[in-house]
Order: C-alpha cells, then structure tokens, then sequence
C-alpha cells in the first residue's frame, strides 16, 4: 500500500505539472512495485491517469486555458481507436507486449530531451484561431493514434498529445498542458470501458490508495505549474523513464514470469 501511494504521489506530480508523462510510469509501477499482472494493471493504470487528469484540470479551469474543441476532436478520435489497442493487446503475450511498451518508453524519453518551442503550428490563422479545415485531418489522425496506445498499454498519451497541440495546432504549452488534461481523461474513460472485463479482477483498495496519491498531487502540481521551469523537469523525466524502460526490457527477456501475478 505504501508503494502504491509513493508511485500515485509521482504519477500525478508528472501529470499535473507536464500534463503527460505520468501515466507511463504507472503501468510499471503497478506491475513491479505494486506486484499486479500486466493484464490489470493496464486497466487499473487507466483509473489512476483518469483520475488525476481530471484532478489537474481544476485549477486549470479557473484559469480559462482549455481549448475545449480541440480536446473533442482528439478525444473522439480516441474512442474507438481505444477499442482497436486493447483487441490487439490481448492477442500479443505479456512479453512481448512489455517489450513493446519498452520501446515506447524509450520513444517518449526522447522526445522528452528534444527543446520544445512555445508556439508554431500552421494551423493557427493570424486571428490567434485554429484553421480547422487544413488541420482536422491531422488532428483526428493523432487523436486515433492515441487512443489506439491508450488501449493497448493503459497510457493517457500525453506525450503524444502535447507536442501534437503545440506543433501542430499552434496552442501555447499553456494551453496544450491543460487541454491535454482532457483528451488523456477522455482516453482513459475509454480505454477503461474498452477493458471492462477485466474489472472484476482488480484490487481496488490498491487502486482507490494510488488514485488518491496520484489525484492529490495532480491538483497540487497545476496551481504552481507555471512557477515551475518545464525544461529540466522534462530531462529529469526523462533520465528517470530510459531507467525503467532498461529494467522493463531487461525483465521482460530474462524473467518474463514476473510480468504475471
């Protein structure tokens, strides 16, 4: 219980402060320093990510900084694309699948190195609006790819999603740190509907005490994350992710039993 609360304190920090990169660390840390099988883990991670988005977002809506349109197009798009991930999950085996999340991890703490610019995007019209009719294509297409790792590793994509608001759509970090809140709420709701099988095997004492955690320091992140520098935040992130990505990989080639509870 106490690892699940410590994990839950981290998850949601990452969460509230980058609005990404919280939830993938959470399906590790269920499946390593909780000791839950991946297949519930994954569902269980998509509560704890739901959860504390949806925490991170309070303080962000006193501050009328969420693009809500931009977060329903992208959240649609996720819906059924969430179903698809977890179908294809489901036919892969624990191991390679872990592997595959590995590779993931390593993608994200790259893209978490790279310097990221405050505005671009040519989708944003010189009014300071969003030229949908050349971007909603790209917008849907990210916003099913999302949906689609959101199910199949229990990930809010967050990582994806930022960035993709950003560069893409030309929102400030502010605004694309608290629209993502959204989409990766969205994400979870669906990815967890589309893992409903699995809800009569977890532990929800466990998952009620990391939510809590991760919920509690996801609110507490967005009221000072504009005090905060994002840039040395992200490397840190970043250093801490490629370690578990190795231990991930490395447990998953030379101790796959321990992915199963």
């Amino acid at each position: 219980m106490t690892m699940a609360i410590l994990f839950g304190l981290l998850i949601g920090l990452l969460l509230g402060l980058l609005g990404a990169g919280g939830s993938i660390l959470a399906v590790p840390a269920l499946v390593f320093g909780v000791g839950m099988g991946l297949h519930e883990a994954i569902p269980a991670s998509l509560v704890v990510v739901g959860a504390s988005a949806l925490a991170g977002l309070i303080p962000r809506l006193r501050q009328q900084v969420i693009r809500w349109p931009v977060a329903l197009v992208f959240g649609a798009a996720g819906l059924p694309a969430a179903f698809a991930g977890t179908a294809v999950g489901r036919l892969l085996p624990e191991r390679w699948l872990m592997l595959g999340f590995a590779v993931l991890m390593v993608a994200v703490a790259v893209r978490m190195l790279r310097s990221q610019t405050e505005h671009g995007g040519a989708c944003r019209t010189r009014a300071g609006g969003i030229n949908w009719r050349s971007c909603l294509p790209k917008a849907l297409a990210a916003g099913a790819a999302v949906g689609f790792l959101t199910g199949l590793f229990g990930v809010g994509g967050g990582f994806v999603i930022v960035p993709a608001l950003v560069l893409l759509l030309g929102l400030t970090t502010t605004e694309a740190v608290a629209t993502s809140l959204v989409i990766v709420a969205i994400n979870a709701a669906s990815g967890l509907a589309a893992h409903a099988g699995a809800a009569a095997d977890l532990d929800y004492t466990v998952i009620a005490a990391f939510a809590a955690a991760a919920m509690a320091a996801s609110l507490a992140a967005g009221r000072i994350a504009n005090k905060i520098p994002a840039k040395p935040l992200r490397r840190g992130f970043a250093g801490v992710v490629l370690t578990v990505a190795a231990g991930v990989a490395g447990t998953a080639l030379l101790a796959p039993h321990l992915l199963t509870a």
